[in-house]
């Protein structure tokens, strides 16, 4: 770290007796101002796990953002996707020497030699170290046996890759389960009875079910982006480019010392413009013709067959994350449908107000009448009906016989016209 700090900072230029004069009355540049202790951007250590793949052991590491970007031959902005400190959605990148993989817990690198974790105390980050360790441990067990490989066996990004989409649709089709257990009783609990805690609670769980619905279907979605690119998927093949590569290098270097050998052979000889193009030249650009078509026929044939290797991992992981989407989508729908049934309930609640409310505004007018009655007699003027005794009770029977046959007229008129179930 102190060797990466002397390299990135600059020197401080060498003091000599003649070389500042004194400055009098002048102030220097941020007198008293300590700068010793600064870092640069970035170059913090960071703790990652590191599982290797020849082996499976896993070990602790820190590296700084500068030596992992060289390492693993990546761009920072690669990098920021597995910051823990910023939350990105579900990502997986192929890149020329790793695949930059962020899915829920699961943020690593995978190379064709290794797999870097973030280290974390979570759960989930930790089955997947022992998953992945155990499935090395069972596929070198079965080379140190003697057994003969089997040509369904993936590589070793596939396997750590593989692994990694296990961890995530196992995350969330456990976060899904767990979502349905909670939600259908509160659901039939809202239908029997309507109150404001269920409602509330109800809210609260509909706003987790769309958080995670927008969860699994980003991974959906990048898993199915995946399967659509063949360019992608032929580019996360790093063992496959890692072995071309080697077997190139090993080439230019078998034809670099056949060069030289012919070289030594000519050197004792005079060189003359005429005798200048000999045999080795023409058989040097036949060889290197004939090493990139065959290298060109090897990768095209080797590049389908793994991208059928890599879809047929990918289509199965599809199934499986599109199964939890149906799961959150059925959830949502039976959401949705008691949320009509509740609407229904309400109004239906409403329109018996309403009509009780028009019955009530019925009778209010019937009772009205007797007010007019009393209204008219309490005048103050004199009629003869005033003398008769029992002119008061043969106006409150006429008056309420009246009231009666109009409240049934318009009882009558409402059923007429549908607007009460009479």
């Amino acid at each position: 770290m102190a060797e990466l700090r002397e390299r990135l900072l600059p020197r401080k230029p060498s003091s000599t007796s003649g070389s500042h004069e004194p400055t009098h009355g002048r102030r220097p540049l941020f007198q008293g101002v300590d700068f010793s202790g600064l870092k640069k951007r970035g170059q913090s250590l960071r703790s990652w796990i590191r599982v290797d793949a020849a082996t499976g052991n896993s070990q602790v590491i820190e590296v700084d953002k500068f030596t992992m970007m060289r390492r693993c031959d990546l761009p920072a902005r690669d990098l920021r996707l597995l910051d823990p400190l910023f939350v990105y959605p579900s990502t997986i990148l192929g890149r020329e020497k790793a695949i930059v993989v962020n899915l829920e817990q699961i943020r690593c690198i995978i190379t064709a030699d290794e797999v870097l974790l973030l280290n974390s105390l979570d759960s989930y980050v930790l089955q997947y170290v022992v998953e992945l360790q155990r499935r090395l441990a069972a596929s070198n067990g079965e080379a140190l046996s003697g057994g003969t490989p089997s040509p369904d066996d993936l590589p070793f990004e596939f396997r750590a890759l593989e692994v990694a989409l296990d961890a995530a649709c196992t995350f969330l089709d456990a976060q899904a389960a767990e979502l349905e257990i909670e939600a259908y009783p509160l659901l039939d609990e809202l239908t029997s009875q309507i109150s404001t805690l269920n409602l509330e609670r109800v809210r609260r769980l509909k706003s987790r079910l769309v958080a995670l619905t927008r969860r699994v279907q980003k991974v959906r979605d990048e898993i199915e982006q995946l399967m659509d690119d063949d360019g992608d998927m032929a580019e996360m093949y790093l063992t496959e480019k890692k072995i071309h590569m080697e077997t190139s290098y090993f080439g230019d270097q078998s034809i670099h010392g056949f060069n030289s050998a012919g070289g030594a052979v000519s050197a004792s000889a005079p060189v003359s413009p005429v005798s200048s193009p000999p045999g080795s030249r023409k058989l040097e650009k036949t060889l290197s013709l004939a090493r990139s078509r065959l290298d060109s026929m090897k990768s095209s044939s080797t590049i389908t067959e793994n991208i059928e290797e890599l879809e047929m991992l990918l289509e199965a992981y599809f199934v499986v994350i599109d199964s939890t989407l149906n799961k959150l989508t059925s959830l949502k729908e039976y959401i949705d449908d008691t949320e009509d049934f509740i609407n229904i309930q309400l109004d239906n609640v409403r329109n018996q107000l309403i009509q009780f409310e028009l019955v009530l505004t019925t009778a209010t007018f019937i009772v009205a009448i007797f007010g007019v009655v009393a209204g008219i007699f309490g005048m103050n003027f004199e009629i003869a009906l005033f003398d008769v005794p029992s002119a008061f009770q043969w106006t409150l029977v006429i008056t309420g016989v009246s009231g009666v046959i109009v409240f049934c007229l318009f009882l009558w008129y409402f059923k007429y016209r549908r607007l009460m179930p009479l």
